[in-house]
């Protein structure tokens, strides 16, 4: 079940509000000037979620070794740059221009 209130009801019924999301599972909108900014969940759903990403970011890694051919380190990029540039030392970008 999930219920939407404002913040002022929230924060006068905290405590109850806990109660319902520990113990009935409830899911709380809470909103402020009318909108809705945040929820209280259980700690069960927030483990699912959790999960849920991990399991997608691992789908993306996957994606991504797949279709790169693996990893590389930034070294062997600007070796690899270097390479194909004839040996050209990129440009220091740490350094402040001078002022004219």
């Amino acid at each position: 079940m999930s219920d939407t209130i404002n913040a002022t009801e929230a924060r006068a019924n905290f405590q109850e509000l806990i109660n319902r999301v520990e113990y009935q599972g409830d899911r709380i909108i809470i909103e402020q000037h009318g909108k809705a900014v945040v929820a209280m969940v259980g700690l069960e759903d927030v483990k699912r979620l959790e999960a849920l990403e991990d399991a997608i970011d691992s789908e993306l890694l996957r994606r991504a070794i797949a279709e790169n051919d693996g990893f590389t380190t930034l070294e062997a990029i600007i070796q690899e740059r270097e390479n194909k540039s004839g040996d050209r030392k990129m440009p220091n970008t740490l350094t402040k221009p001078e002022m004219h």
